[in-house]
């Protein structure tokens, strides 16, 4: 069976993460988070004290990136120069700055060549916005994971309280709608699924049965190829 490339979007807080590392470790695939990257771009900006808003020196940081992926575990860990930068990039200010520098048209530039590139070669997960519309459009099978504002809203609460966060529900599930707003009415690369997408709303369906449902197209599409 061929190893296929495999792509999944949807607005922040749907599940994408943990449904890409699930149905990667379930297929024996590799693990490619594209949020993650713009998330580096954006932490590498606040630490040099590079507005967010500043396209020429973001685009800069994005094209002289240094990231990589590795599994330790049954996480998926974020490497940006040599350092473990996994939960730096999880804060909600890091989540608004990764909204902000991924609507810049050259960081954008910056950073397609590089996804294309780890991603080359299929047996990968593709997780993040635009994957399946832009980074990888002729990708074989291509997801949009949604759900609730509400529930969406829930589960970054439970996230970011178990990482220690100091957050409440109407911020929160404020800040999801603000980004939604943000993402899906963009000029550049706004957020919305591919006309080819398989729709999941994962709203009221378990984590393990969201992969097993995924991994299911996935496997038909790889036969057929």
């Amino acid at each position: 069976m061929r190893r296929i490339v495999v792509t999944i979007d949807g607005p922040a807080g749907a599940g994408k993460s943990t449904v890409a590392k699930q149905l990667a470790r379930k297929l024996g695939y590799r693990l490619l988070d594209t949020g993650a990257i713009y998330r580096a771009v954006a932490l590498t900006a606040q630490r040099l004290g590079i507005a967010w808003t500043d396209s020429p020196k973001c685009g800069q940081l994005a094209v002289d990136l240094d990231i990589r992926f590795e599994f330790i575990g049954d996480k998926n860990h974020v490497f940006l120069a040599g350092e473990d930068v996994t939960a730096a990039i999880r804060t909600p200010e890091i989540s608004q700055g990764a909204s902000q520098v991924s609507a810049l048209p050259e960081v954008r530039a910056g950073l397609l060549e590089l996804q294309r590139r780890l991603g080359a070669g299929g047996g990968v997960v593709v997780e993040g916005r635009d994957t399946g519309t832009v980074v990888f459009p002729k990708a074989d099978a291509k997801f949009f994971l949604t759900a609730t504002e509400a529930e969406r809203a829930r589960r970054r609460l439970s996230e970011l309280t178990e990482s220690g966060a100091q957050v409440d529900y109407e911020k929160t599930l404020a800040e999801i709608r603000e980004r939604d707003l943000r993402d899906s009415s963009r000029d550049v690369a706004p957020m919305k699924p591919a006309p080819d997408a398989v729709l999941v709303d994962s709203s009221a369906q378990t984590i393990e049965q969201v992969v097993d449902s995924l991994a299911q197209t996935v496997e038909t599409r790889a036969k057929r190829i």
